[in-house]
């Protein structure tokens, strides 16, 4: 899943064609390419390919068999595999920090791509790929980052172990054995997450905001059934199974759910309105001011990019009923998808639409299994290093900004488990510029290769010794 909302690369110029790259740009890219390269999507069975090829290069490094731990796991008859590395500290001064990417990616069908959708293309400066996005980027920039500090014979202050899911887009049955795993054998003091977070730019590719991902909104899907005799269209019954599903509809439609906000929401939904002068940004600072504001609440509930950040939400997205066109219909169902606002719960969210509802004849059904997770307040250590990282890469006078994501990532599993989870990704991209799980995915070259040292800088300020 999921990028700063799929936001990506920084405004530094391309470096001219020709320019030869250092070796490490060189290996990273290298790196890339190989993990870029493998169809690591469901039902094909090619996590464990890019395991094997990842191992290869962390032995190479200096890593040992100690230093790597290889799990299978079956996700609903799918083999895919997990992949831990532990880059030991010789004196460890506190507790470890755990960083996380995933293997695996969405599928793509070559016919309907306009490049080959596994193979890495260079063209246009921009990277071509499936999964040069989300997330193989965030595997080759951990991965390069160990071999570097590794051949630099850099010695953590802390233990640092870095953890590939092999599902994540699917059931992400790594994942939660992964973060079991780590809260028992680890117990990091807090993880990092290199599949969320990143540098927004604008329409002319300037630098708008870095946003560090602190938070995730639950995703549940319900059905909702409403069934009786049926019977022949030509008689037709006082009670029709569509029109009360109809009427349960029209009702979850008009309904609001509360205003909810946390200091985090509160945060980004203030930096996004400063810079806008017009009537959206109006109400995204009056409401960061005043979130009881009214007629706030309805501009940025009438906007779809900002509904989802001041509650809860859930919409109607797919129907079916009847089975024949001269018969009344013996059953409808309708599927309702909901972001849950961190701290509702799930069930709380079902019980608020049967009281909408108001209809026992309506039976819901929960079909998604995902797991709620707490906001993670911000660090100020995590916030200082990501400064650093930006700076050094010529980013300055932007801000940092704590964000929700409506989406879902290997991070709810660790917030769930009472660990702090940061989305500090290195790359950076005009909104929507990245096609993350669509046609054509990309990264822009100059992104590339200006997000290598994120991570390297923040290990380093968070686990490198002191200066002096």
């Amino acid at each position: 899943m999921s990028l700063l909302a799929a936001a990506a690369a920084v405004s530094i110029a391309p470096i001219a064609s020709g320019q030869e790259r250092t070796e490490f740009e060189q290996q990273a890219r290298e790196i890339y390419r190989n993990v870029v390269e493998v169809r690591s999507a469901r039902g094909h069975e090619n996590v464990p390919k890019i395991v094997d090829y990842v191992v290869g290069e962390l032995k190479a490094a200096g890593f040992s068999d100690e230093d790597i731990e290889v799990t299978d796991y079956d996700n609903d008859g799918e083999a895919t595999q997990g992949l831990v590395v532990w880059y030991r500290s010789p004196d460890p001064q506190d507790k470890p920090i755990a960083l996380l990417a995933h293997m695996d990616v969405v599928d793509a069908l070559a016919e309907d791509w306009v490049r080959e959708p596994y193979k890495l293309i260079e063209e246009e400066g921009y990277f071509f790929g499936r999964g040069t996005a989300d997330n193989k980027y965030g595997v080759t920039s951990l991965v390069a980052t160990f071999i570097r500090l590794k051949e630099e014979g850099f010695e953590p202050t802390r233990d640092l172990v870095m953890v590939l899911s092999g599902d994540e887009e699917t059931g992400m049955v790594s994942t939660r054995a992964q973060a079991n795993w780590v809260a028992e054998e680890v117990d990091p003091a807090f993880v990092l997450n290199a599949d969320a977070g990143g540098l927004g730019l604008d329409d002319n590719g300037e630098p708008l905001d870095y946003g560090i991902q602190g938070a995730e909104k639950t995703y549940a899907t319900f059905e909702l059934t409403v069934t009786n005799p049926g019977g022949h269209s030509s008689a037709p019954r006082a009670d029709n199974a569509i029109y009360e599903l109809a009427d349960a509809l029209k009702k979850i439609e008009a309904y609001k759910f509360p205003v909810r906000y946390n200091d985090l929401t509160l945060a980004s939904i203030e930096a996004a309105g400063r810079k806008r002068l017009d009537r959206l940004g109006n109400a995204q600072r009056a409401f960061a001011a005043d979130p009881t504001d009214e007629d706030a609440i309805e501009v940025l509930r009438a906007n779809p990019a900002t509904v989802g950040q001041i509650g809860t939400t859930c919409i109607a997205t797919m129907l079916r009923a009847g089975h024949a066109e001269n018969a009344l219909p013996q059953s409808a169902t309708a599927t309702v998808n909901c972001r849950i606002f961190p701290g509702v719960g799930i069930e709380a969210t079902e019980a608020t639409l049967k009281d909408v509802v108001g209809n026992e004849d309506v039976q819901f059904e929960l079909i998604s299994d995902l797991v709620e997770s707490p906001e993670s307040g911000m660090r100020e250590d995590v916030l200082a290093a990501v400064e650093t990282a930006l700076e050094a890469r010529g980013v300055t006078d932007v801000d940092i900004i704590p964000h929700m994501s409506a989406g879902g990532t290997d991070g709810m599993h660790y917030r769930n488990l009472g660990y702090d989870t940061y989305g500090v990704g290195g790359a950076a991209a005009k909104q929507n510029d990245t096609f993350a799980h669509g046609l054509n995915e990309r990264l822009l070259v100059s992104s590339f290769y200006d997000g290598l040292d994120h991570f390297y800088i923040i290990l380093k300020e968070l686990a490198g010794p002191e200066e002096g």
